[in-house]
């Protein structure tokens, strides 16, 4: 005799808890591969772009050796001048 008021095809008991736990680590998963994109940071870390090629540096120090050895005879933007390299 079935009972009428608990369907037959519900997980119960030790079933249902492995479910949730396969479940909980599954989503834990997706996550922490969703977490960390190391292409996303590495681009926000670059926050200076050279005005004359457009390439993109992290810092103002590196951002004024790049321009003193690759635009020699370009002005020298003012946000570098107080730069030491």
């Amino acid at each position: 005799m079935v009972c009428c008021c608990v369907p037959s095809n519900m997980a119960r008991g030790h079933q249902k808890l492995q479910s949730q736990q396969k479940n909980a680590k599954k989503q834990a998963e997706i996550k922490k591969s969703k977490g960390h994109d190391q292409k996303a940071a590495a681009k926000a870390a670059l926050v200076y772009t050279c005005s004359v090629c457009r390439t993109q540096m992290p810092d103002p120090k590196t951002f004024k050796q790049h321009f003193e050895s690759k635009h020699p005879k370009s002005p020298m933007p003012e946000e570098l001048a107080d730069v030491e390299a």
